[in-house]
């Protein structure tokens, strides 16, 4: 699947604990962030194609 680069504006806070849990989970915060956002589709039953495919970093 090809990647797309996306600008996203979080509060500093939220940078932060999304830094520590990718830490925490050896993981990029990138990656982190995609693996949040897969998840949070797929348990309100809006993934769609390749968001329903497992992540290869899981």
């Amino acid at each position: 699947m090809p990647r797309k680069p996306v600008t996203v504006y979080l509060d500093a806070a939220v940078i932060a604990d999304l830094e520590r849990w990718a830490a925490d989970e050896l993981r990029s915060l990138d990656t982190q962030v995609e693996l949040a956002l897969r998840d949070a589709l797929a348990r309100a039953g809006r993934a769609r194609g390749g968001a329903t495919k497992k992540h290869p970093y899981r």
